[in-house]
């Protein structure tokens, strides 16, 4: 049983692809997140944003880790940006659960040039401490794996402590 959980909502796949190679990588428990909202298609892409912009939650669906949340070494958080915030599913999860949270790390995946490290601080109001390391991945780009690489190694460097 792993220490470490990735823990993550993914509308596109995108940040399921980052979280999967997160949690293999380091050995972790792997958990998605949903709610009961309709997100896919077009119609889907404006709720969410509307979402996001109105910082509104639905309930989520009910999840299952392996151990308690606060009994992680590391707890790593992955979510799509929305609307310049985290989405509404990891929102809800944070509302929830985000005080029970001693160490986080958050994997944000965006699809535009801006890195939306706002989003970090926005994520921290919730959590028991503040994140103690980042990444802002956007697929496809040519920084990618080196970021991805460069978040795996800060982690690595916090788990040693």
């Amino acid at each position: 049983m792993s220490d470490i959980l990735c823990l993550y909502y993914s509308r596109s796949g995108n940040t399921k692809k980052a979280m999967l190679e997160m949690a293999e990588t380091l050995g972790a428990e792997l958990v998605e997140l949903h709610d009961a909202v309709e997100r896919g298609g077009w119609k889907g892409w404006l709720r969410c944003g509307m979402d996001a912009m109105k910082k509104t939650t639905q309930p989520l669906s009910h999840f299952e880790t392996d151990r308690p949340l606060e009994d992680y070494r590391l707890v790593i958080l992955g979510t799509p940006v929305w609307a310049g915030r985290c989405s509404s599913v990891m929102r809800a999860f944070l509302k929830d659960h985000g005080q029970k949270l001693q160490r986080v790390a958050y994997v944000v995946t965006r699809s535009s040039d801006g890195k939306n490290e706002e989003v970090y601080d926005q994520m921290d109001l919730y959590t028991a401490r503040p994140h103690q390391a980042a990444v802002s991945l956007r697929s496809g780009s040519v920084g990618y794996a080196f970021w991805q690489e460069e978040f795996l190694r800060q982690v690595r460097e916090l788990l040693k402590k």
